[in-house]
């Protein structure tokens, strides 16, 4: 494999790993929409919300840290070669 093969393959790399982050923060965003929908339907002070809903949510912040993480390192690498 040469160089420039290795460059493109890590230019992929970061940009699937861009889109990822992208499909995580729109997750993110359309949760705390349900979330809100939850709420108004509600309409109380302490309203019930399933738990599945944090546990999405801490799911969804570690990811994009993994995945922020990921797209450092590759970004790294590639500007090293």
């Amino acid at each position: 494999m040469t160089l420039a093969e290795l460059h493109q393959l890590l230019t992929a790399a970061v940009a699937g790993l861009a889109d990822a982050r992208a499909h995580s923060e729109r997750a993110t965003s359309l949760l705390g929409e349900a979330r809100q929908a939850l709420v108004d339907a509600q309409a109380k002070a302490d309203p019930w919300l399933p738990s599945q809903y944090a546990q999405a949510g801490e799911g969804l912040d570690q990811l994009l840290v993994r995945l922020g993480i990921a797209e450092d390192l590759v970004s790294g690498y590639r500007s090293r070669l």
